[in-house]
């Protein structure tokens, strides 16, 4: 997912992220991870990489060290610079394309649990207090919920779950740019769209 930028910050694949959680003992997801990163970005936290680990590891109830909490730190420089990205880089770090799509579709719904998991741990802050959300972030968050919630359909033909697993996808990209942007303090509050992002029925 984030290949394109992997030679200037060394951030490595879906795969390899696994295989360090695996090695710390450490149940949760490169996906979970990599949603709680975007959630605290998105609610306006800090870009200082020390700020992004602590919280993330307080946010899920984390102990990382070593390369892997190296490595949480140069995925969060790059999850904000995508974020900020003109070019419109940003991607949840989800498993490859080649992979069955029960397992991606896990991992979507873990990666919106992370999502939440940090955006939450961020507005519970101090220096939030008193902040209000647009009715349009609301209603974005409510999608994100109910996608942590989602299975693939079990009775879904392939090409149907395959189709319904990318607009998934592509919604939640823009969802998280929007949000973000509506949380920057660059950016007025209240300027979501929700034309750029369409509502799931």
């Amino acid at each position: 997912m984030y290949d394109e930028l992997s030679t200037e910050v060394g951030v490595f694949g879906f795969d390899e992220f696994s295989d360090y959680l695996l090695d710390q003992g450490a149940e949760s997801s490169p996906s979970q991870l990599h949603g709680c990163l975007s959630g605290l970005l998105s609610a306006g936290a800090s870009q200082e990489p020390e700020y992004g680990l602590d919280a993330l590891t307080q946010a899920l109830n984390l102990d990382v060290y070593g390369e892997l909490a190296s490595r949480l730190m140069q995925l969060y420089e790059v999850t904000a610079a995508s974020l900020q990205d003109e070019e419109f880089s940003f991607h949840p770090l989800l498993p490859d394309d080649d992979e069955e799509i029960a397992l991606r579709a896990e991992a979507l719904a873990v990666w919106c649990e992370g999502f939440l998991a940090g955006f939450a741990y961020r507005l519970a802050g101090e220096d939030t207090s008193g902040r209000s959300l647009s009715d349009e972030v609301g209603e974005v968050l409510r999608d994100i919920a109910a996608m942590a919630q989602a299975e693939a359909g079990q009775d879904e033909a392939d090409d149907d779950a395959e189709n319904n697993y990318c607009e998934l996808v592509e919604y939640l990209r823009v969802a998280v740019v929007n949000i973000f942007m509506d949380s920057s303090a660059d950016v007025p509050a209240g300027s979501f769209s929700s034309e750029t992002a369409p509502r799931l029925h």
